[in-house]
C-alpha cells in the first residue's frame, strides 16, 4: 500500500466531521454552552483517533501508520470544530442588530427608542460595555469599535487554535490507546460456504 493513511481513517475523518457538526449545532446554536464545546474537544479527538484505527482494522503494521491514521482523522475533526466555532461567532457578530437592548422601535408610534448602536460590531461592543466590561476593555487597549473588533477576532482565532490543538492531540492519544490495546492476531477471512 502506498497510502499515507488507511481507508478506514478516511471514513473516520468523515465521521469526525459529522461529530463536530453535531457538537457545534448542539452546543453553539441550540443550547449555547460554549465551554462544554471546548471541554469536549479532547475526548472527541480521542474517540475519533481510536475509531480511525478500529475502522481500519489495524491489527498489525507499523506504529507510524497507526499514528498517521489517528492524527489525520483527529486533524479533520479539529479543523471542522474550529471552523464551526468561527462561523457561529461571525454569524452573531455581524448580524447583531442590537435588539432587545438597543435600536428598539415603539410599536405604536414607530419611533426609535434610545440607546442606539451600529448593527454588527458596534452593537456587540455596546453590549460588552453595557454589561460592565468597559474597564477591562480599556485596560486591554480597546477604545473604539475598531480596537474591539481586533481584540474580539484575535481571541476567537486563539480559541480556534486551541480547539485544533486539543482535538488533534486527542486523536493522537486515541491512536496510541488503540495501538496498545489492539488485537494482535490477524483478521480471519470468512469461511466459504459456511453461511457466514
Amino acid at each position: 500500500m502506498n497510502r499515507a493513511i488507511d481507508r478506514g481513517a478516511i471514513t473516520a475523518a468523515y465521521v469526525g466531521i459529522g461529530m463536530a457538526v453535531t457538537l457545534g449545532v448542539s452546543l453553539l446554536l441550540v443550547i449555547p454552552i460554549e465551554p462544554i464545546y471546548w471541554f469536549l474537544a479532547l475526548p472527541a479527538g480521542v474517540l475519533i483517533g481510536y475509531y480511525a484505527n478500529q475502522r481500519s482494522d489495524r491489527r498489525a503494521g507499523p506504529w507510524r501508520r497507526i499514528v498517521a491514521n489517528a492524527v489525520a482523522a483527529g486533524l479533520v475533526t479539529a479543523v471542522t470544530m474550529a471552523l464551526l466555532l468561527v462561523a457561529v461567532k461571525a454569524l452573531f457578530f455581524f448580524a447583531d442588530s442590537g435588539y432587545p437592548d438597543f435600536n428598539r422601535v415603539d410599536q405604536k408610534t414607530g419611533v426609535t427608542i434610545a440607546p442606539f448602536c451600529d448593527p454588527g460590531a458596534g452593537c456587540v461592543y455596546a453590549r460588552y460595555l453595557a454589561i460592565g466590561y468597559g474597564p477591562d476593555l480599556t485596560a486591554a487597549g480597546v477604545n473604539d469599535v475598531q480596537d474591539f473588533t481586533g481584540l474580539y477576532w484575535g481571541q476567537q482565532a486563539s480559541t480556534a487554535g486551541t480547539l485544533i490543538l486539543l482535538t488533534t492531540a486527542g486523536g493522537l492519544i486515541g491512536g496510541l490507546a488503540y495501538g496498545f490495546t489492539r488485537p494482535k492476531t490477524p483478521a480471519r477471512a470468512p469461511l466459504e460456504g459456511a453461511g457466514i
